[in-house]
């Protein structure tokens, strides 16, 4: 599987998913949330930014389900899904990520027929701290 590349900007999310917390870059002097983590808020302009926790829940704001599998390394698991998850306690940040049916499972282990736009979700870590998503009410 691939691994996140990390920049001096976003590092502080892996390093936060690592530890299982789900965290946003935010600007410390406006408040808004953003995402991707960039050094400048989009707002005000300011270079201020802390690191929030958000609770983990959210909703599915669009999916896909590749056919063939884009990258080699991901044949075994094909077909699989790709959601876009919308945050709860931050609704305009989307992350992007899979629906699985436990922390840790492959990417095909939840069927795409269970997929919904809307469908309520919650966010899991995996043994290295890549966030994946389950179904809050599977």
């Amino acid at each position: 599987m691939l691994a996140p590349v990390t920049d001096t900007d976003g590092a502080p999310f892996w390093q936060y998913a690592a530890q299982g917390e789900l965290r946003i870059q935010a600007c410390a002097d406006c408040g808004e949330p953003r995402f991707p983590p960039r050094p400048c808020c989009p707002h005000c302009q300011s270079f201020a930014s802390e690191w929030r926790q958000v609770s983990g829940h959210g909703r599915i704001w669009s999916y896909v389900v590749p056919h063939p599998p884009l990258l080699p390394d991901y044949a075994a698991q094909a077909p699989y899904n790709v959601i876009v998850v919308e945050l709860a306690d931050a609704p305009r940040i989307r992350l992007v990520g899979n629906l699985v049916t436990e922390a840790g499972a492959p990417l095909n282990s939840l069927s795409s027929d269970r997929i919904r736009i809307g469908a309520r979700v919650q966010v899991v870590f995996t043994d290295t701290g890549l966030p994946q998503w389950i179904l809050e009410r599977p």
